[in-house]
This record gives C-alpha cells, sequence and structure tokens, in this order.
C-alpha cells in the first residue's frame, strides 16, 4: 500500500466517525468528524465513496468497530504479542479500502486502541517497553513489550459512569461536569483503597440527603477511576504510565495516578491514532 500518494485514514466507531486526508510525510490535508457511526451507515461502499470523492483515490485504511461483527466486514483478531507487522499482514481487504484489525488478549478484545497504541510508539511519544492506559468508555490497560502490545485488560469504566449517570438513582447528583478537586481526590483515594465501589457509590447519595457531599460528579468519577486504575496498575509494569487519549480525560487519569504514586505522560489520542495508521500503511 505504501504512503507515497498520501493516506486517508478513518476512525470509525460505534456512533462517530473521524476521518483525515494525510501527505505521503503523514501530515494532516483535511478532517472530518461526523456522527456517522457504524451503527448510522445503512451503505459502507457509498460511505467509501463519498471520502474518496473528496480526497480521491489514495490509500485508505479503516480502524475501530467498521473491523467489527457489528461493522461492514469482520477482521478477525490479531493475538497478542502484536506490533505494526503483525497489524500490517491481517489487514481485511475491502471494496476499496482495508481494515485494520483488532488484537485479542486470552479473554479480552480491542478495536482501534491497537493503533494509538503501536502510533505512540512509533512516533517515540513512548518507549518500547513500558505501560499505557487509553481512557474511555472501555478504558484500555496495557502493556507494551519491544514496540508490540504483549497483553491488557479493559475496564468499563466509562460506560458505567455514563449509566449512573444516566439512568440510576444517582443521576439527579451527577449531572455537573467532573473536575479535579477535593470531592474528585477523596473519591480515586476510596476508589485505590477500599475496594468497596458498589457501596462508595451509594454513599453518594446518602450524603446528598444528609448535606454531606460536594461535587457529587467528580467524587463519583474519582471513585470509578480510582478503582481503574487500581486494577489497570495490576497490569502495568513498574514506570510511568502513557495516558492515550482526549486530554480532558487523561488530565483525569493523571490525578488519579499521582495518588497512587505513578508518574504519567499525557498523548493525544489523535496524534497517536495517525502515526499508528501511518505506520501500518509504510510497513506494507
Amino acid at each position: 500500500m505504501g504512503t507515497n500518494t498520501g493516506l486517508i485514514a478513518v476512525d470509525w466507531g460505534t456512533t462517530n466517525r473521524r476521518a483525515w486526508a494525510l501527505a505521503a510525510d503523514g501530515a494532516v490535508e483535511d478532517r472530518i468528524a461526523d456522527g456517522l457511526g457504524i451503527l448510522s451507515v445503512p451503505d459502507f461502499p457509498a460511505a467509501i465513496a463519498a471520502l474518496r470523492a473528496r480526497w480521491g483515490d489514495r490509500p485508505m485504511l479503516l480502524a475501530g468497530m467498521v473491523g467489527s461483527n457489528r461493522g461492514w466486514i469482520e477482521a478477525p483478531y490479531v493475538p497478542c504479542p502484536a506490533g505494526i507487522a503483525e497489524l500490517a499482514n491481517g489487514l481485511m481487504r475491502a471494496e476499496g479500502a482495508a481494515i485494520v484489525p483488532g488484537v485479542c488478549d486470552i479473554e479480552d478484545v480491542m478495536r482501534g486502541e491497537e493503533v494509538q497504541l503501536i502510533g505512540a510508539v512509533a512516533a517515540g511519544l513512548m518507549p518500547r517497553d513500558g505501560a499505557a492506559c487509553l481512557p474511555g468508555t472501555h478504558a484500555k490497560w496495557a502493556r507494551i513489550e519491544d514496540g508490540a502490545i504483549a497483553g491488557f485488560r479493559t475496564v468499563m469504566t466509562g460506560e458505567i459512569f455514563a449509566l449512573l449517570k444516566q439512568h440510576s438513582i444517582l443521576s439527579a447528583q451527577l449531572q455537573a461536569p467532573v473536575r479535579v478537586g477535593d470531592a474528585f481526590i477523596e473519591g480515586v483515594q476510596r476508589g485505590l483503597d477500599e475496594g468497596e465501589l458498589l457501596a462508595d457509590l451509594f454513599t453518594i447519595r446518602a450524603r446528598a440527603l444528609l448535606g454531606g457531599i460536594d461535587d457529587p460528579a467528580s467524587h463519583a468519577s474519582g471513585l470509578l477511576i480510582g478503582s481503574d486504575v487500581a486494577i489497570g496498575l495490576g497490569v502495568a509494569d513498574d514506570g510511568p504510565v502513557a495516558l492515550i487519549g482526549d486530554p480532558a480525560l487523561t488530565a483525569l487519569y493523571a490525578a488519579a495516578l499521582e495518588e497512587a504514586e505513578r508518574d504519567s505522560v499525557q498523548i493525544d489520542g489523535e496524534t497517536a491514532f495517525l502515526a499508528g495508521i501511518h505506520a501500518i500503511a509504510s510497513a506494507l
């Protein structure tokens, strides 16, 4: 495939799509971000054709849930350890495009995050041996060994917070924006140390009724992220943790890791994704 003529990169998730036109050197020429996730696409070839009408006949790589059994064409998972070569060899050819495979590890799977992890290493943003966390709906904690994804674990932190915010008895207390402050840090400390997450969540309701809690949304987020970090540090090796994703989320995890006395470095998720796509295309 190569990148001599530039590249079209698409991060195609369940509810959202991001696409970029890249120059031969990987520089961004144009981009799209919309709500055209895989569940909203009745005709994938037509959607591909629309991208080509905008950006021309250059190689196109798709990643994310577009390659799942709910997407366009299923791209089988590549087992750990998985690096650039394994992902490139596992590409699923499709009409006018190629789909990056996901990665599996015993009882766990990822799609899309593998590109960010490989990209962070390829761009020199994290070492070839180290630990990474990708916060989000389903947070991923990964070990990187010799530049490849050696193992990982998924924690459903973002989804649980969204469910609590929308459908639980706590929903009225969780509508404010989450911020790093005393309430968040208290939640992180309890999440890291006590292992009583389900009981601690209900105390938000009780303390709100009794007038004993400030900023319940941040406290709930802290509880969940603290619990998440406690799990993730069981996967991560010693040393700094690379936090890859949206800066608003990585900042929360950085604060939680500081409470756990672990250093971290924050890496923009888009930068890592584009570096990963470019590295995979260059390997073909």
